[in-house]
């Protein structure tokens, strides 16, 4: 990290209620940078089901006095392999620690996890348009997984992306 900016990546395990805060209030800025309105009380509580029931694993980037990045991440069952391998659902890192190393430090961090977890793989999805994302990523190590079509079918209005 540059700029004199040091900043520690860990994955958090049982968060406690202080923890599960911060992490909302940053998970709802990357909401709204999506164009979600702001909802800082059912992000806690999304987040509060989710990780408590191990859904999702959370890494958090912290500054010393504030949550500045996070990354989301799924174990999902290969059942060909009979084995499993991990999903990046959501990476988001404050504009103002942007080409920082942050985003670098989180996908590492989750590389690490899941190295020792015994994974097969890491795998995310971005827009086929954001040139950004798709830049970092690739700089990152990840390759374009061609041959695949994503697909989805709409089951309700919440549902909807």
């Amino acid at each position: 990290m540059s700029r004199g900016s040091r900043v520690s990546v860990r994955a958090l395990t049982g968060p406690n209620p202080g923890e599960i805060e911060a992490l909302a209030a940053i998970f709802d800025r990357y909401r709204v940078h999506y164009g979600e309105p702001s909802d800082v009380v059912r992000s806690r509580e999304w987040l509060q089901q989710n990780l408590s029931t191990n859904r999702l694993r959370a890494f958090v980037a912290d500054d010393g006095s504030s949550f500045v990045g996070f990354a989301m991440t799924m174990e999902v069952p290969a059942s060909l392999r009979l084995a499993h391998f991990w999903q990046i659902r959501d990476v988001f890192v404050l504009s103002q620690h942007r080409r920082l190393g942050v985003g670098r430090a989180l996908l590492a961090s989750v590389r690490v996890a899941a190295t020792a977890s015994g994974a097969l793989r890491l795998v995310l999805q971005t827009e086929e348009d954001n040139e950004v994302a798709l830049r970092f990523y690739a700089d990152s190590g990840y390759t374009l997984n061609n041959g695949y079509a994503s697909l989805m079918l709409t089951i309700s209005p919440a549902g909807e992306c």
